[in-house]
């Protein structure tokens, strides 16, 4: 009987062993890890221990004292509006100033006198002596006589229509610069063309008499130089004879006090 209850017994824990695994048995209490005491003696001791003792200084001064993270630089990603706000802004019609364009200044060229009226030495054969001043108002030149059958010549301004003249005078004084004084007659008729005439200019560049005047006996009448330069070769005086002030200082150097002058 024993012996069955024997055979019995050790047949049901053989069957036991047999079976498979319960789904629970996972979940059962695993043995404790036995680690060899050569691995786990250091880390017991460092149990043991104050950790910072444990720790280098420098090290305990990281660990008490982290340092701060460097905060990464914020990228700011613009939308496409805020793009197109950052283009330069297109001006108002009414901001924008044109620039005003100027137009070269258009100088006044004035005309130049004619070559043939320039000085220059010509043949004369004529009856009056050497010094003698001979004025063609018709061609507009004046002519000084010299020897030798030779006559130096001058291009001059005469006597505007209406203010012709011709005779025979004499050179009664000379002036360098002289002072303009405009004879009555003339400031009436001017006045009555809306010109306003000083009753006397001091000599000087701008005075119409220009650099000298001889004047011819006791008439009004002068030989003078002028401002007006480009006016030599015409009829554009009151019966004045107008020189070049280059000219007339020429000869106001080879003529004295005396001299006949003769317009024809």
């Amino acid at each position: 009987m024993k012996k069955r209850l024997m055979l019995l017994a050790t047949a049901a824990l053989l069957a036991e062993l047999a079976s498979p695994a319960l789904a629970y048995d996972r979940y059962a209490e695993r043995p404790p890890v036995v680690v060899s005491p050569d691995l786990s003696a250091p880390w017991v001791l460092q149990l043991g221990r104050n950790p910072n003792e444990a720790m280098p200084r420098q090290q305990r001064r990281q660990a008490v004292q982290p340092r701060a993270r460097q905060a990464a630089p914020k990228v700011q990603q613009r939308s496409a509006q805020q793009q197109r706000s950052v283009q330069p802004r297109q001006p108002k019609a009414a901001q924008v100033q044109t620039a005003a364009l100027r137009a070269p200044e258009k100088r006044t060229v004035k005309p130049q006198i004619n070559p043939i009226y320039l000085p220059q030495t010509v043949a004369y054969d004529g009856g009056e002596k050497a010094g003698t001043i001979i004025i063609d108002t018709t061609e507009n030149f004046l002519y000084l006589v010299q020897a030798d059958g030779q006559a130096r010549r001058y291009g001059v301004g005469t006597g505007k229509p209406g203010f012709e003249w011709s005779g025979t005078h004499k050179v009664s004084s000379k002036r360098e610069w002289p002072d303009w004084r405009p004879p009555a007659e003339m400031i009436a008729r001017e006045r009555a063309k809306g010109r306003v005439l000083p009753a006397m200019m001091v000599g000087g560049p701008e005075n119409p008499l220009g650099a000298r005047a001889l004047y011819l006996g006791s008439t009004l009448y002068r030989i003078h130089g002028t401002n007006q330069p480009w006016t030599i070769g015409g009829a554009v005086s009151s019966g004045c004879i107008r020189m070049r002030n280059e000219d007339v200082m020429d000869l106001y150097e080879r003529v004295p006090v005396g001299t006949k002058v003769v317009v024809r």
